[in-house]
Order: structure tokens, then C-alpha cells, then sequence
């Protein structure tokens, strides 16, 4: 149910304090891969507020950030155009944490994705997932594919991953899914 005190620009509004959600989940992990980045905003946010390692990797080329220069000043930093599904330039069990920010529904092959996650992600390494969830406003807005928490746990579980969590948060608009590679 969508709750009919909820303006247009909900997700924006709420972006910041996602942002600082995020970096509070994943403030361990020294090495994050954010997939489906866009525009590298997260990886910025990331890097500069925790002092992490940061790649993002992003397919499209509307969103994906013109300006080079946002890695010059840092070696933290790197964005990079590139297929999820295909994260060969990372070894396996290299990778501390995988965020996916509003990005899963978008990926032609979101299975693939999650198991290359997994591939990439060191034992015990996170996976956290911040998606749009089915019949929330987002759907309403954009009318494209969400998951239900069920169906994103089963994703996670099926590539693999252990100790799924998955919630619904910001007045029930916003899917939290939280997962862990096992020891193997």
C-alpha cells in the first residue's frame, strides 16, 4: 500500500540519509564494489566519508560519470564501465563488500550478477542490496519490476549467500537485503 502522503520526489529526499545508512552497514569493509553505480556518487560518498577502497561499475553510458577526473586526486577511487555479470578484472574472494544501490532491477541478468558478486566476495564479506520494492511508490512512479523481500532473498540464497536479512525501511518504500559469503 502506498501511502498517499508521499510527494514525487520521496527517493530523492531520502538519498542522503541512505547514503549515510549505507556507509554505516558497510564502514568495515576497506574494498566495496558498488554495481550499477551510475554516476559514482555512492562511490564518492564512500570513499571520501570511511576512507574505503572504491570501484564502481556501471553498464550505461547515459549516467556513467564523463568526468575523469574524479579518481585524480584519490587512489581510492575508480569507475569503471563494464558488464556485472563479467567482473574479470577482480579475483575471486578479493572483495570486502558488494553494494547495490537502486540498481538490481535494472541488470538484464540480476542471477548472474549476484553469483559474481558472491565469486567476487571475500569469506564473510557482505552483500547489501537497496532496491524499490514491488507495489511501493517507486513502482507507481516508473511502473518497472521490483522484487518482494522473498524474492530478492531467494536471489541471494539461490547465488549462494548465507545469513539473508532483508526488511523494508522509509516507510516501507525502500528494500534492505543484507547477505554474507560463507567460509568457502
Amino acid at each position: 500500500m502506498i501511502s498517499a502522503k508521499l510527494s514525487d520526489d520521496f527517493y530523492e529526499k531520502i538519498k542522503p540519509r541512505l547514503y549515510q545508512r549505507i556507509g554505516q552497514e558497510l564502514r568495515l569493509a576497506y574494498r566495496v564494489l558498488d554495481l550499477g553505480c551510475g554516476a559514482c556518487e555512492l562511490v564518492r560518498y564512500l570513499s571520501d566519508t570511511y576512507n574505503q577502497k572504491v570501484t564502481g561499475v556501471d553498464i550505461s553510458t547515459s549516467s556513467f560519470p564523463n568526468d575523469r577526473n574524479i579518481t585524480k586526486n584519490t587512489k581510492r577511487i575508480r569507475c569503471i564501465r563494464k558488464d556485472a555479470t563479467r567482473l574479470d578484472f577482480i579475483g575471486s574472494k578479493t572483495t570486502d563488500a558488494v553494494v547495490m544501490f537502486w540498481a538490481l532491477h535494472e541488470m538484464k541478468n540480476p542471477q548472474a550478477v549476484l553469483q559474481e558478486a558472491h565469486r567476487i566476495l571475500r569469506p564473510g564479506g557482505k552483500v547489501l542490496v537497496v532496491e524499490f520494492p514491488r507495489n511501493s511508490l517507486a513502482q507507481k512512479l516508473w511502473n518497472e519490476n521490483y522484487y518482494t523481500s522473498k524474492e530478492l532473498a531467494d536471489s541471494l540464497r539461490k547465488a549462494g549467500f548465507e545469513d539473508i536479512r532483508t526488511k523494508r525501511i522509509e516507510h516501507k518504500q525502500v528494500l534492505w537485503a543484507n547477505a554474507h559469503r560463507g567460509a568457502n
